[in-house]
């Protein structure tokens, strides 16, 4: 099996590798930093699994799943991030990935997820699961249910504290396209700031607290 790796954690991509080369014997991993490098280098390894983290340092892991996704309609994708919120299990699975653990999860979880996805079957961590059958939520989670894949794009870069010009070119679109889409946004959301929306990021756990603080006002 050939898995590819993309978190930008130096420590934490290494020892899920190492971890996994001892679960799953026969696995071959090539391990990334960042989302720019796994869409350009996808073709050429062609793995059986890509395992995305939801935030990397150039563009998000929603983002590099569409991409892949649109180029390769069969990429088996596995999510495996720190976000666990309802919005963003669904954005994953709308963007067409077929698993989604949790960094709490267990090894050998991690590792029949690994195992399964790579045998075209879906997986989903058993807590988040059972969330999104019972549709158990919390307000901020509702409050972001509603959104677009690209819209959570937008916000997922704001929060983490890039400029509109930045978001803009990351995403191959204008600086007055983001700007509607931040405005859109505040409406949506319910919000009157940009520092309220960055606050909302950071309440349903889509960015760390200290990130994007300083991404002023649009």
């Amino acid at each position: 099996m050939k898995l590819m790796i993309v978190d930008d954690h130096l420590v934490v991509r290494q020892g899920i590798a190492n971890l996994l080369r001892n679960l799953l014997p026969a696995v071959a991993i090539t391990e990334l930093d960042n989302g720019q490098d796994a869409v350009a280098r996808y073709g050429s390894i062609q793995p059986d699994v890509l395992m995305l983290d939801m935030g990397l340092p150039d563009i998000s892991g929603l983002e590099v799943a569409r991409r892949i996704r649109q180029r390769w309609r069969t990429a088996a994708i596995l999510f495996f991030t720190m976000h666990d919120e309802l919005p963003m299990v669904r954005q994953a699975l709308d963007v067409g990935a077929m698993g989604f653990v949790s960094k709490n999860c267990a090894p050998e979880e991690l590792a029949d997820a690994v195992r399964r996805v790579g045998a075209g079957q879906p997986y989903i961590e058993h807590p988040i699961a059972t969330r999104l059958a019972l549709n158990r939520e919390r307000p901020v989670d509702r409050r972001l249910r509603d959104m677009t894949q690209r819209e959570m794009e937008v916000l997922l870069m704001f929060a983490r504290g890039d400029a509109v010009a930045r978001i803009a070119e990351r995403l191959c679109v204008s600086s007055k396209t983001v700007s509607n889409h931040l405005a859109l946004l505040k409406s949506k959301l319910q919000v009157e700031s940009s520092i309220e929306l960055v606050h909302l990021a950071v309440d349903a756990g889509l960015v760390r607290f200290g990130q994007g603080l300083d991404a002023g006002n649009a």
